[in-house]
């Protein structure tokens, strides 16, 4: 018999504190589901405390002994580090352990490269990884080591990492030809509904499994992936919700943030992320149920205002309260937030107090403009399409019906003319 079936791999999770321990302990909390998520097995974790990290070995000569020890014991076939190792840090880790060393960046990159379905998140995620590994290519190893240039330090290995550097360039020029297209596209689309005046867009963010798309499903039938896992969504979705004021706003689904979210991953899906930037409004979900929350609602808002959408209002939704055992002993209050609701994304709990606040939203200096307008000022539709939101078109015997939002100004124009 031949056993086909894939191996599970037993990781060791081995971080550096150099601060709180609680604070520390919850980075390899985080690191274990990132593990998990990615179909590995942890067997243990390893803890240094150090002012710094090492500069050569991320963690002390001493403990790498230690890590060693602990990998033979228990039959471990990873190791991941919980920062994002340096080339050097990287190379000397792999000769000292001799199993595979892998960081979280590259541990958050393989997750993302198994959830990438669509062609600009498969893009966008090689992208990420090329250029993360054109950083790690190192010149000449152990067995042509020699200092200096010239005659004599030349030889096929050089020519091979050349050659490697070379084609990774170009792989990462077209890649972002490609990005640059689907930027393009996606600003066409923006401007479109701009001209159109197409409904307000809202974007959801929020920490990584925090619920964003069992909302977007709950709120639209979107069929969007939704996993008690890390990063279970990765492609963006965009659907309409009709609310019930009567008017329709368009809602994003977004890739979920992560502290310690890698640089390379930020750059490669900004053209994604940009969507929160160009956003009428951010509505912000937060697992209500998670004793780090405090935590994650800030690595949100530092990760908003890198991509310059810390301005944005945004609507705060605690979910998963159903999960509370004690609701009224949890002080659920977001000082970013405009408003804030508390929500069940599985049950619907508290769904529609959020879409009432959102007709709200849509409804800010606008007024309900409804009338039967004479053929002969056909023309005022046109103004109603450009400057508001027309909702009902209908050509009737006596003239044209129309159900629209318009802004003030417009509205008193209206009812002059009409």
């Amino acid at each position: 018999m031949i056993e086909t079936a894939q191996k599970e791999e037993r990781v060791l999770l081995v971080a550096v504190q150099m601060g709180d321990e609680w604070e520390t302990q919850e980075s390899l909390d985080e690191l274990a589901e990132l593990v998990r998520t990615a179909g590995g097995i942890v067997v243990g974790r390893v803890t240094q405390a150090r002012e710094r990290i090492h500069p050569g070995t991320y963690i002390g000569k001493g403990k790498i002994e230690e890590v060693a020890a602990l990998i033979e014991m228990q039959d471990v076939s990873s190791v991941v580090m919980d920062d994002e190792l340096t080339p050097a840090q990287y190379n000397n880790l792999t000769d000292a352990l001799a199993v595979k060393v892998v960081d979280r960046t590259m541990l958050i990159l393989d997750i993302f490269a198994q959830r990438a379905s669509t062609a600009e998140g498969k893009i966008q995620v090689e992208l990420a990884q090329l250029r993360y590994r054109s950083a790690r290519l190192v010149g000449l190893g152990k067995s042509m080591s020699r200092l200096g240039g010239g005659i004599g330090t030349r030889g096929p290995g050089e020519k091979k990492l050349e050659m490697d550097r070379r084609l990774i360039g170009k792989r990462i020029s077209v890649l972002r030809e490609e990005l640059a297209e689907v930027v393009r596209h996606r600003e066409l689309i923006r401007s479109g509904r701009k001209k159109g005046k197409t409904p307000p867009v809202a974007a959801i963010v929020g920490y990584t499994n925090a619920g964003k798309s069992t909302l977007l499903n709950y709120l639209t039938d979107a069929g969007v992936l939704a996993e008690d896992e890390l990063f279970a969504t990765l492609d963006p979705t965009t659907r309409a919700v009709l609310l019930p004021c009567g008017s329709e706003i368009l809602l994003t689904d977004t890739v979920g943030f992560i502290r310690k979210l890698p640089h390379h991953l930020i750059e490669a899906f900004r053209s994604t992320l940009e969507e929160v930037v160009y956003a009428d409004l951010i509505i912000h979900v937060a697992d209500a149920s998670n004793p780090r929350m405090d935590t994650q609602m800030a690595v949100v808002y530092e990760t908003l205002n890198d991509l310059g959408a810390g301005v944005k209002p945004v609507y705060t939704l605690f979910n998963k309260i159903d999960l509370l055992e004690d609701r009224e002993g949890h002080h659920l209050w977001d000082s970013h937030a405009e408003k804030t609701y508390c929500i069940s994304a599985k049950t619907g709990e508290g769904i529609d107090a959020f879409a009432e606040g959102l007709s709200e939203f849509i409804l800010q200096g606008q007024i309900l403009y409804e009338e039967t307008i004479p053929y002969a000022k056909a023309g005022l539709i046109s103004r109603i399409r450009s400057e508001g939101q027309l909702m009902t078109e209908e050509y009737r015997e006596d003239g044209i019906y129309v159900k629209a939002l318009v802004p003030s100004p417009l509205y008193g124009k209206l009812l002059a003319e009409v």
